[in-house]
């Protein structure tokens, strides 16, 4: 589920399979000299075989298109901006994956995370849960970023912890898949969004976001991340990344690596920047026409639904510009709610 290493084979189901014509019908009824009537019986069986297997992927593809055009719902706002997000599982029929996001209104500023648990589908919903939980819990008390990410590693090391005691226990009592739990990892980008734009981050081997601003997309950072949380500790120092300011009308976009690491049927990874280059160069510039324009655009190349879970999150800085004239005088800040109330809001899973 993370690419270390650009190109790098994927492990998981394959794309293609090897043909071997000696298998081929229309071939073995040639060498078998049938007579015409038989070779047009096998023919004609193999054209409707083709012609079903092309209709059988074309309703998967309108299928999949589909179920991801109805998950884009109306975008919440948190904190001064808009937040429009989706979660496709590998796992088909599936709604939770492997990947996690949030995004809450803090009294230290919108934060906000993403993350992509080794693995996909089901199997990593319990780690998801478990990192989720951590972040919840520590965005409205940690001062700093810092603190946050802390959290994060213990809430980690907590779950580990657990599982760890479960693989003790005989398979018939749930710890079949114990053996990977040494292998557990996950990937985490943190954000904080100040009410004046400022920008900060942290980074544990998770893809930088994209920075849409103008007709422009360009990475928010190339800092090297850190190691994802589990198989090492945290350094003793975390220093946040300053990443500029989201000006008013600047779109973050947030993703896991299995948008930019899909691949097409010639293996050809999917071209996500030029994707969102096109998609802020288009109006409306919105956080759902910027989800709509990488979904389309992701159904085309892969040719159906992903090989591996996938999450996008779209920030949108809704806050007037400074210097334009307000006829409230209190701060664009003060439109937010309970900070409490805010982390119960639902996003799209």
């Amino acid at each position: 589920m993370i690419r270390f290493k650009a190109g790098a084979p994927r492990t998981g189901r394959p794309r293609t399979t090897s043909w071997n014509p000696d298998r081929c019908p229309l071939r073995r009824a040639l060498a078998r000299g049938l007579p015409p009537t038989a070779l047009s019986a096998v023919g004609t069986g193999l054209a409707l075989h083709v012609g079903q297997s092309l209709l059988r992927e074309l309703r998967r593809t309108r299928t999949f298109a589909r179920t991801a055009q109805r998950r884009l719902r109306p975008p919440p706002r948190v904190g001064g901006l808009t937040v429009a997000a989706i979660q496709l599982s590998a796992d088909r029929g599936a709604r939770l994956g492997g990947d996690l996001y949030e995004a809450v209104a803090t009294e230290y500023g919108v934060r906000a995370v993403i993350g992509d648990v080794r693995g996909h589908g089901l199997g990593a919903v319990p780690t998801v849960t478990a990192v989720l939980g951590g972040f919840r819990a520590a965005a409205y008390d940690e001062p700093d970023l810092a603190g946050v990410l802390r959290r994060l590693e213990r809430a980690m090391d907590r779950h580990l912890r657990e599982r760890a005691r479960a693989e003790q226990l005989p398979a018939a009592a749930g710890a079949a898949d114990g053996h990977q739990v040494a292998e557990e990892f996950v990937t985490v980008l943190l954000l904080e969004i100040l009410p004046d734009g400022q920008v900060r981050a942290l980074n544990c081997g998770h893809p930088w976001p994209h920075l849409l601003s103008g007709a422009r997309a360009e990475p928010l950072a190339r800092a090297d991340p850190h190691p994802p949380l589990g198989p090492f500790p945290l350094p003793a120092e975390l220093p946040t990344v300053p990443c500029g300011r989201l000006l008013p009308g600047d779109m973050l976009v947030l993703h896991t690596d299995g948008a930019e690491d899909a691949r097409d049927a010639d293996g050809r990874f999917f071209p996500l920047p030029e994707v969102l280059a096109a998609a802020a160069r288009e109006a409306p510039r919105t956080p759902q026409a910027v989800l709509r324009a990488v979904l389309t655009a992701l159904t085309r190349h892969t040719g159906g639904s992903p090989q591996d879970d996938i999450a996008l999150m779209v920030l949108r800085n809704e806050r007037p510009s400074p210097r334009a004239p307000s006829i409230v005088p209190e701060s664009p800040w003060s439109i937010t709610t309970d900070p409490h109330a805010a982390s119960h809001q639902q996003f799209p899973a």
